[in-house]
């Protein structure tokens, strides 16, 4: 007897170490990115399944009815957040609308399981009604996470597609076997045993993954906290110099000023030297201005706003300097995002973009602007290309950090990706470059879904 005790009280142990580690791994995707809706899914999945870990502790101390509620949650919402997981993850090629009625339309087999079970005294879950439905649900996800695997034809997404289908898919089929089917013909099947396997196996292979491939986007925020932690420490040493050198550039310019006053006019040689000193001192100042509004920490007041909208005004706001260079800019809008965003910083980094794009095509050129749908319409792409030099293979690694440049101008500071950078981070967004010498280059900056709301054009 005492062994049972003690058997049943191991068991109980192992469930909340269960609960902690899914609702860990909720926490890390979804933290890694919020905007995303395949982490919001995947999170959401996690998060449901995890709370199966408390029932067993719910009942132990006296806590019946809520037990009764969490386990039905557990055994209900796990299958479908799953599969809405599995249909935003392998990019079906739907409309949103059509997106949004299947996910209505997916809840409905819940609803009507929850209107005929009782909940009290005991639940009585009908495990044959609820196999009808969590069968097609669960199976059906792993078929989608196949498919979007073979479907894949770029390299690395395709390595990310595998990974994450050889941690969800065994899972997954062991979930059914053990719990819902063991349960529809044995309903005392104590199930935890064989599926903790499994869960092992895939916690496992998901951090391993983590750290040496990357999975639903985690390792990017890894591979970039280095560049935080740079911005950081730029953005507190340009403070101190902004506030150090405004000060002694100021004691300059009045001083240089209060000489000239002073000075004969017949003295010219000396007023001409005192100019060059003040104008140096002005030009010191607006560099330091420009170098610390580049630098300081961003915060994103975030606006509904039409993409395009800011495009053309940015386009706008640069015609002169384009015309000046004998640079044509062509605009294609096939879809206009509404977007959840910073306007002011937003088109602060698409006129950083259009600069970068006119500096490096020194005897005219083309920049093409495009706004298009990312592949199944799984995000808004924003597309600056030009005509221009290009960037050494050698040189695209460190484009995003601070200070450095491939341009000589004296008035390149090597701020203006970092800055873009930033803004699209903050915004959750993503930012990609490919540029070829003598051909130019193509930034696309990435807008997901769940920010922004395709119109065509």
């Amino acid at each position: 007897m005492l062994n049972y005790v003690y058997i049943l009280q191991q068991e109980g142990h192992d469930m909340l170490y269960y609960f902690a580690a899914l609702l860990t791994a909720a926490l890390i995707l979804f933290l890694s990115q919020p905007r995303s809706p395949v982490n919001r899914w995947a999170a959401i999945f996690l998060v449901f399944s995890s709370i199966g870990g408390l029932v067993d502790e719910l009942r132990a101390s006296g806590h019946s009815g809520w037990a009764n509620a969490v386990e039905f949650m557990n055994l209900t919402i796990t299958p479908y957040a799953v599969v809405v997981f599995c249909m935003v993850y392998s990019g079906l090629p739907v409309k949103r609308r059509l997106l949004a009625a299947l996910k209505g339309i997916l809840l409905l087999p819940i609803v009507a399981t929850a209107a005929f079970t009782p909940f009290s005294p005991e639940l009585e879950l009908h495990y044959g009604w609820l196999l009808a439905w969590a069968l097609p649900y669960y199976s059906g996800s792993c078929v989608l996470l196949i498919v979007s695997l073979l479907r894949e034809r770029s390299p690395g997404k395709r390595k990310n597609r595998l990974i994450t289908t050889a941690i969800f898919v065994p899972t997954l089929l062991s979930v059914l076997i053990f719990i819902y089917i063991a349960k529809a013909w044995y309903p005392e099947f104590e199930f935890f045993e064989y599926v903790s396997y499994f869960l092992i196996y895939s916690f496992v292979v998901g951090v391993l993954s983590v750290f040496v491939y990357g999975v639903l986007g985690f390792r990017l925020r890894i591979e970039r906290d280095p560049l935080d932690d740079t911005m950081k420490a730029v953005t507190q040493g340009t403070r101190l110099l902004n506030h150090t050198l405004k000060n002694e550039l100021g004691k300059i310019a009045v001083s240089a000023d209060n000489l000239r006053r002073a000075l004969p006019r017949e003295d010219e040689l000396s007023g001409q030297s005192l100019r060059i000193i003040s104008d140096s001192a002005d030009h010191m100042l607006e560099m330091v201005d420009r170098i610390h509004s580049r630098t300081k920490d961003i915060v994103l007041n975030m606006q509904v706003c039409r993409l395009d909208l800011i495009v053309d005004e940015c386009v706008r706001r640069h015609r002169e300097l384009l015309e000046r260079g004998a640079i044509q800019v062509r605009t294609e809008y096939r879809i206009r995002p509404t977007l959840l965003c910073d306007p002011v910083h937003l088109a602060e980094a698409i006129g950083n973009l259009l600069t970068n794009a006119a500096e490096a095509m020194r005897d005219g050129g083309e920049i093409r602007v495009t706004l298009a749908a990312g592949k199944k319409g799984a995000n808004a792409i924003l597309s600056v290309m030009d005509t221009g030099t290009g960037i050494p293979k050698e040189a695209l690694p460190r484009i995003y950090d601070p200070f450095f440049s491939t341009k000589g101008s004296s008035r390149n500071f090597g701020l203006g990706l970092s800055y873009v950078y930033q803004v699209m981070r903050k915004s959750g967004g993503t930012i990609s470059v490919k540029s070829r010498v003598g051909e130019g280059t193509s930034v696309e900056l990435h807008f997901p879904l769940g920010a922004s709301k395709g119109e065509k054009g």
